[in-house]
């Protein structure tokens, strides 16, 4: 029990205010809380087993700093991702992944090389107790994200669907900006590098979003007209 309480007390500090807790608030607009929470608990469920489990020993085969590059590009295309659709309706039906298998994908690779998942790899070195600490960290990141998840919640409740999008789009961009400029080698990070990979940046969203209004005016007799569906929140269960 006493491993069980350090792992969720360790944990949930190092989770209040991380970016999966934000991720979390970020999805909840989106998504209905439950969906979300589901989400975060499958993810955390198999990330931290292998934190537990393998952690210790991923270094040996695959460097640390390749994940969190890989996670932090990811971010970025997630963001774009998120611009790409005019409307948070109907989203598990338009694409690929359902609204759960999208936040628990999202989650898990969001967790890998991030501080919680580090902190559970050192956890385990230190106690050798796999299933209380596996427990106890899946416990914290549910009570820490679940107070994202209610701050996403009253968020999704008052502020427009169009800001709620951009607002969960540039927090997943910043994500894989930071995330990349934090873990990328030294030598890539000169001021011209920098700048180009902004640019880029910038101009996928611009191609994204233009791209999303002209499917939009393609299609004008859709559901009745893409702004009524945007202006009718009372149509959300």
């Amino acid at each position: 029990m006493t491993v069980f309480v350090a792992s969720f007390l360790f944990v949930v500090l190092a989770e209040m205010g991380d970016k999966t807790q934000l991720l979390a608030m970020a999805f909840a607009t989106r998504f209905p809380a439950r969906t979300v929470l589901a989400g975060v608990l499958a993810a955390t469920l198999v990330n931290h087993l292998l934190a537990v489990v393998l952690g210790s020993y991923l270094t040996d085969f695959i460097p640390m700093s390749t994940v969190q590059i890989a996670a932090a590009a990811s971010f970025i295309l997630f963001g774009l991702w998120t611009l790409r659709g005019d409307q948070l309706e109907g989203e598990d039906k338009r694409y690929k992944f359902s609204p759960f298998w999208t936040v628990a994908v999202a989650f898990f690779f969001a967790e890998m090389g991030d501080k919680t998942q580090l902190a559970t790899v050192a956890l385990a070195a230190k106690y050798r107790s796999i299933i209380p600490i596996w427990m106890g960290t899946t416990a914290a990141m549910l009570v820490a994200d679940a107070f994202g998840i209610l701050v996403g919640v009253v968020l999704g409740k008052k502020i427009p669907e169009r800001f709620v999008k951009w607002f969960a789009a540039v927090i997943f961009i910043l994500f894989g900006i930071f995330g990349l400029y934090e873990t990328l080698p030294g030598s890539f990070l000169t001021p011209g590098v920098m700048t180009a990979g902004l640019v880029l940046i910038a101009a996928l969203v611009v191609l994204v979003v233009w791209r999303g209004r002209r499917k939009q005016e393609s299609t004008p007799s859709a559901g009745g007209g893409g702004r009524k569906e945007g202006e009718g929140e009372g149509e959300q269960p």
